[in-house]
């Protein structure tokens, strides 16, 4: 799947989403790369690392077991990803849908660029 590198982050978040829940793929392309989908040891729920504007993120499909309104959607059988920067929570997407998490500083992460 070619990505165009211009791409926005929303827009990058939902192509791996869809990758991973969607298409089902083993690994997921964007902007000419390509990055493996793993399965975490405990849980075996899928995250991905990959980079956008030269920032390392990762993707992590959201545990149904936890107690947060996320987990819930999940439970109710809603495709929740769940995406960090540096170990941060920036991002979720539930069914196609970005929702970009707002810190006490502004944009998620000002590393973070198209």
């Amino acid at each position: 799947m070619m990505i165009p590198v211009s791409m926005s982050l929303e827009e990058a978040l939902l192509s791996v989403w869809r990758q991973v829940f969607a298409e089902g793929a083993e690994t997921v392309s964007l902007n000419d790369e390509s990055y493996p989908i793993r399965r975490t040891s405990r849980t075996k729920l899928r995250e991905v690392d990959f980079k956008f504007g030269g920032t390392a993120l990762r993707g992590v499909e959201q545990n149904a077991s936890t107690h947060s309104r996320w987990a819930k959607l999940a439970r109710d059988g809603k495709k929740v990803m769940q995406f960090l920067d540096a170990g941060r929570y920036v991002a979720v997407v539930v069914d196609a849908k970005v929702i970009l998490y707002k810190g006490k500083a502004g944009p998620p992460s000002s590393s973070i660029a198209g």
